[in-house]
């Protein structure tokens, strides 16, 4: 109820820190201080956040054949790359990305944890390696270098110029070691999760020139755009789902798969293609020695992937899109994952994810969807995941709803994830907390797994420990560099939580996710920045936000509210109440002042981030004419609060 005697307030300022009380380490000079961005806006990337009127992008289409020997178990593949140079510059040099060498036994990535792995691959292995350029085709002069290749071109590549490069190549597929991809036996098959499958190329960018980081295993992928024409050529009896769109069903499915899949594309209930007794059935059959290819289309994408088996069931729902559009969600698993709490709901968890993130955020561009179960449980693809082969229920869906959200993060919003995992992984995070909510009225909500809440108590609690270990690194730092112990804590974790914060507590949700909705708009299928994203955030929401990018990204910096004292004026309740909060950390953030008079009624005052401008000790006085019963900062406990003893007060 309202406080009836709560007749006005004013705000007293004191910038001097509490005696006999911890003393504060705020700096509100450090803090708020200007010039965070230490770069201007230029032509290639304004100073809103937005891509600047001569933003450029290079470009990399893909013809791609591949052809998987299931007996030795390796992957032959012809490839041809059309590299267009949009940059303004010559370029003298190609870069590639052979990430196949990372299982290699001299690899770096052996080496840059205590983690390295006993069994290994020889890598790519090349037969021939061309390139054409203006009608002529020559012998590529390379050289290889842990997992990238750099072809070194006789004729500096201008400015709006095209150059082909031709490779023939061949690897063995890791096996259970392998991690984001490889092939493993179930009692109808094996089932290959194929990924990073071909040479792809480096991103040349404005920021960094080439980006030639080698891929150690924990830091992903930073692709360039454009369209892929893949051909997967394997025994007969193996069924492929990869990303794009298949281009000849009548070649490789039969008629009443291609039947069902036709009724599937019109149906919101999920449609069975390949059913577990057909798997069985066919299983006691050996493969036909009769190879198959299928072929794939997907454009505007940055890399595309595939699982294939003999050991699949399959079955596939309609999406639906805002403006009427439609898209198809699939899932491919072996029969020991089927049934209801299990993979038996993956595409309705994959429709519902998808629908929900296209609602809410950005359209699904792509006309398909696949959530395929295998070993790499929890890895991301465009228009693929590839999920936990035994995960169930709640566990099922958070992961799938979380790698099919990195299609918009980093699949659709194209960051540098081997910079930056925060961009992709945080973001993601973001939107899953809100789709847990959304979900079957919330079936599985809150969301609270290994990447958010894992404790499953309230997030603003559990981050704290985390803001309080002194070797904990940031946001900011390269996604290698964090050990194992910190990867979801502050790549996941903290950023999902900072936006949540900006949604619900600095912003609020009209503002926040007009904002956000920009971002992803203006960056759909383009190469932001950190800066990138803090300036569009600043400028849509109206707010300089540079204090709490720098606490909260840069920095790993505490918060800390107390209420220092709460007395009457002159010793008279008659005279009003005289209310000192303390800020006692270097964080700052705006919060909430709840006052619980004696009959009960209640007050509650918002303070802006405003009121640590100028120093760390805030005053308010508040007239009434009735005692005080209690006072706490932060009543519903949104904030990250480290020391929340200190949050309230009550009359003795």
């Amino acid at each position: 109820k309202s406080a009836t005697l709560l007749i006005s307030f004013c705000f007293l300022f004191n910038v001097l820190s509490a005696q006999n009380n911890p003393e504060s380490i705020l700096n509100p000079h450090e803090l708020f201080a200007q010039n965070f961005f230490t770069k201007n806006g230029n032509e290639f990337r304004s100073a809103n956040g937005a891509p600047g009127p001569k933003y450029w992008q290079n470009r990399a289409d893909y013809t791609l054949h591949a052809t998987i020997d299931t007996v030795a178990n390796t992957l032959k593949g012809v490839e041809t790359i059309s590299y267009t140079n949009n940059s303004p510059d010559g370029l003298t040099s190609l870069w590639l990305q052979l990430d196949q060498n990372t299982y290699r036994e001299d690899a770096r990535s052996n080496f840059y944890t205590n983690r390295g792995s006993n069994v290994h691959t020889d890598g790519y292995q090349f037969e021939t390696v061309t390139i054409e350029y203006k009608g002529k085709t020559i012998k590529a002069n390379y050289i290889i270098n842990d997992t990238r290749m750099q072809i070194r071109l006789p004729n500096v590549l201008s400015s709006k110029e095209k150059i082909n490069i031709h490779i023939q190549y061949h690897y063995t597929i890791p096996g259970n070691f392998g991690g984001r991809t490889d092939f493993f036996s179930t009692k109808n098959g094996k089932i290959y999760e194929i990924a990073q499958w071909y040479p792809r190329m480096c991103v040349y960018d404005d920021l960094e020139g080439w980006s030639t980081l080698p891929f150690l295993g924990s830091g992903e992928f930073y692709c360039e755009y454009g369209d892929f024409d893949y051909t997967i050529t394997l025994p007969a009896g193996m069924i492929v789902a990869g990303s794009g769109e298949l281009q000849n069903e009548k070649e490789v499915l039969s008629p009443k798969q291609i039947e069902r899949l036709t009724a599937a594309r019109e149906s919101d209930k999920t449609i069975m293609i390949r059913s577990e007794k057909e798997v069985n059935d066919a299983a006691g059959k050996s493969l036909n020695n009769k190879l198959v290819s299928w072929h794939f289309k997907m454009n505007n994408t940055r890399d595309v992937a595939f699982g294939a088996s003999a050991a699949y069931m399959w079955d596939a729902a309609r999406v639906n899109l805002p403006e009427g559009k439609k898209a198809l969600a699939m899932s491919v698993y072996p029969v020991e994952s089927a049934g209801e709490n299990a993979w038996g709901r993956a595409t309705e968890y994959l429709k519902k994810s998808i629908e929900y993130f296209s609602k809410k955020w950005f359209v699904y561009p792509y006309p398909v969807a696949v959530n395929e179960a295998g070993r790499a449980g929890g890895m991301e693809y465009p228009g693929i995941v590839f999920d936990g082969i035994n995960d169930k229920d709640g566990d099922l869906y958070w992961v799938t709803a979380h790698e099919i959200g990195h299609n918009w993060f980093p699949m659709i919003v194209g960051s540098d994830e081997r910079r930056y995992a925060f961009m992709d992984e945080g973001f993601n995070t973001f939107i899953d907390v809100y789709a847990a909510d959304e979900f079957n009225n919330g079936e599985y909500a809150p969301k609270r797994d290994g990447e958010y809440a894992p404790g499953k108590g309230n997030p603003a609690d559990e981050i704290v420990p985390w803001l309080k270990d002194t070797n904990a690194p940031t946001m900011m730092a390269r996604a290698d560099q964090f050990p194992e112990k910190y990867r979801h804590p502050i790549e996941y974790f903290k950023p999902a939580f900072g936006l949540v914060l900006l949604r619900e507590v600095i912003l609020g949700k009209d503002r926040f996710d007009y904002a956000f909705k920009k971002y992803i708009q203006r960056w759909a299928y383009k190469h932001p920045a950190p800066d990138d994203f803090f300036r569009t955030i600043n400028n849509e929401s109206g707010e300089d936000l540079s204090w709490f990018w720098k606490e909260w990204f840069a920095n790993n910096w505490q918060l800390d509210l107390a209420i220092q004292s709460v007395s009457y004026s002159n010793g008279d309740v008659k005279n009003g109440v005289d209310i000192t909060i303390v800020n006692l950390q270097k964080m700052a953030m705006p919060f909430t002042l709840e006052i619980i008079l004696k009959d009960g009624s209640k007050q509650e005052i918002q303070f802006p981030v405003e009121t640590w401008l100028q120093g760390d000790t805030h005053t308010i006085h508040l007239q009434t004419t009735q005692p005080v019963q209690s006072v706490t900062i932060d009543p519903e406990n949104k904030l990250p609060d480290s020391n929340r003893m200190n949050n309230e007060w009550k009359e003795k």
